[in-house]
This record gives structure tokens, sequence and C-alpha cells, in this order.
């Protein structure tokens, strides 16, 4: 049976088929809980690894939680169909999942992964030329009123963003790409609040924590761009 993708998701977490039945979920749990638990083997430092089993355990073994993580990296459509024994003529059911999430993955890429990095790059790689005009005199009126309409702008143009990603489900084989592109977002927009605290009330603890969560945006997105780059 196939595997989905090669990115993380739950289904690779706990090394089982994205069809497999609640008995075979818990049987892989128990193993893999069994072989990363700290308590069981005390040679092994684990955490991450047993939080992310647990996580994926948790999920996966719910139905109806199932069923919703499946529709957000869009297997709940492919899973049906391969139950159902469907497959266009001289095809597999099988080999047309493949075909289906190779489709998936290029309008992802085209409609929502390309013009969301678009977004992300025209925010993030213009801070650093809009603080060093505004470094010249922070408490200049005029100054602060060109930060303060390139924020709102940046606010503009990340909703838009945000938008287009929770309107586009990624297909499986990218799950990988988009949950480094959502982190992206998260600290993107909270970096963005962050610095309009600032332009309010001039605390520099405001500027320094923007600083610091437009840096670990530029962080995901790069880890966002390498994922991808392995799928094409």
């Amino acid at each position: 049976m196939p595997h989905v993708g090669q990115q993380s998701n739950h289904y690779s977490t706990l090394g089982i088929d994205f069809l497999a039945c609640q008995s075979t979920i818990k049987s892989a749990y128990r193993s893999l809980a069994k072989q990363f638990h700290p308590d069981s083997n005390q040679e092994l430092d684990n955490h991450d690894r047993i939080a992310a089993i647990n996580n994926a355990y948790e999920v996966l073994s719910n139905p109806q939680s199932r069923e919703f993580y499946d529709r957000s990296i869009g297997l709940a459509t492919s899973r049906r169909r391969v139950q159902a024994g469907y497959a266009p003529k001289g095809r597999s059911a099988k080999s047309s999942v493949y075909v289906d999430q190779d489709q998936k993955l290029e309008l992802w890429l085209k409609h929502a992964y390309k013009p969301i990095m678009n977004v992300v790059n025209n925010i993030l790689d213009s801070l650093e030329e809009q603080m060093e005009e505004l470094a010249a005199d922070p408490y200049d009126d005029e100054l602060m009123g060109d930060f303060e309409e390139y924020l709102e702008e940046c606010r503009g143009s990340f909703a838009k963003a945000q938008i287009l990603f929770r309107n586009t489900p990624n297909p499986a084989t990218a799950a990988g790409a988009a949950e480094y592109l959502y982190h992206c977002l998260n600290q993107l927009g909270d970096g963005i609040e962050e610095l309009n605290y600032f332009t309010l009330n001039y605390d520099y603890q405001h500027l320094h924590t923007g600083q610091e969560l437009w840096r670990i945006a530029h962080e995901m997105r790069e880890y966002a761009q390498e994922s991808v780059q392995s799928l094409i």
C-alpha cells in the first residue's frame, strides 16, 4: 500500500498508509510508543518524537478529527475514491491517487504557494529599508507616518495572503511546505502587529519583538522553499 507523500504528516509519523483502519492505527501507535517513550527506553532522548507520535494518534484515532485532518491536507477525497475502487479508464485505483496528488500539487503551487510567497517576499524583504529610514529620527512625525503607511500596506497584503492560504487546501505531498508557510504567515502577522504597537507608544520592546518575529518568519520561509524544492 502506498504511503502518503514524503513530507511529514500524521500518517508518516505513525508509519502507516492513509487507508489504514483504526486497529492498524492503534497497533502502530502502541509499537512506536513502546519504542520511543522515555519510560520504556531511557537510553533514548526522543521527547519531540513521542510528542509527535501522541499528537498523530490523538488526531487519527478519532474518526471526526481524522476526517477534518484529511480534508486539511487534501486526502479525504483521494481515500474515498480508492475505497470506492475509482480509477480513470486504463489506470488502477492506486496509481490514480498519485496522478491526482500530482495535479493537486501543481495547482496548489500555481494558485496558492507562489502568489502567497510573492506577498511574503515583498513584506519580509522591505522591512530593513523601512527601518533604516525610520531610524534617522523615530520621533519625526513625517517619518513615523511613512512607516505607519508601510505597515498598513503590509497588513492589507498579509490579509489577502492569509485568505488565499485558508481557502486553498494543500495536497498531501505538500503538507510539510504548507506547515512551514503557515508558521511563516503567523509570525509575519504577529510581527506586523508588534511593529504597529511601537508606532503607538514608542515602546522599543514591541520594536525588538517585531523584528524577532520577522526573523523567524524569514527562517520559516526558507524552510518552505526548501521543502517545495524537494517536491519539484
